[in-house]
């Protein structure tokens, strides 16, 4: 029998379709290391995150996010995270009020771009996941922005609440991470949960790294070692 894992918390729903491209990747990942997931997945709306983001709103999402850490309490969970980066606007206000351990999915981005031997990424995302560079959390990599950021951010909020990409989103995202790649980004980091919707199973012409990945495996390595 294989050694129980930690039960991993997730605040997922933000948005629905990168919450299931995190349940597959987890399951896929303790499958390879012969383990068994313990998951429970606490569902927030992505609107009204949407509508606290947009408005810095902070002690009120952080408030929703401190009942969700609730219910993954209660529902046996050793640990929480936040399954959006631009959700993590307010990380700070929930780390003060949740009632379990918080791991952030951002920490983890420095350090695995750091690994690959990465010195300049490009990013696309929210409007203040790319104003902030990641809410200043990178310390070992300088960031790229697009030259605009609201007509990105409108194209990834659009994506985010609609759980689609059409070809024209995908093109203008694609030629977004084109620029970025151009002016001196040695990777596109998909900074926004969502963006799969437009990248996963394209070839956009540059490297891009999906903060997914390395948030995921993250998890693993807390759950598992």
């Amino acid at each position: 029998m294989s050694e129980t894992a930690l039960h991993i918390g997730l605040i997922g729903g933000i948005g629905p379709a990168a919450t299931l491209v995190y349940y597959q990747r987890l399951v896929a990942a303790f499958r390879a290391k012969g383990r068994v997931l313990r998951l429970t997945i606490a569902h927030a709306d992505v609107q009204a995150l949407a509508r606290n983001a947009e408005a810095d709103n902070r002690q009120a999402q952080a408030e929703v996010y401190a009942t969700h850490l609730a219910e993954l309490k209660g529902a046996g969970a050793d640990f929480g995270s936040i399954t959006s980066l631009g959700g993590h606007f307010c990380y700070a206000e929930t780390e003060a009020i949740t009632p379990l351990p918080l791991i952030s999915a951002i920490t983890p981005l420095d350090a695995g771009f750091a690994a690959r031997g990465l010195k300049t990424i490009g990013l696309l995302g929210t409007r203040q996941v790319m104003g902030s560079a990641l809410y200043g959390q990178l310390t070992q990599t300088k960031t790229v922005v697009p030259a605009a950021l609201d007509p990105v951010h409108e194209a990834y909020i659009a994506l985010a609440l609609s759980g689609d990409c059409t070809n024209e989103a995908r093109a203008f995202l694609f030629a977004q991470g084109r620029d970025l790649f151009e002016r001196g980004a040695e990777a596109v980091v998909l900074a926004g949960t969502d963006l799969g919707l437009a990248f996963d199973g394209h070839d956009p012409g540059y490297p891009v790294i999906d903060a997914i990945d390395l948030h995921v495996a993250h998890l693993v390595e807390l759950a598992t070692r």
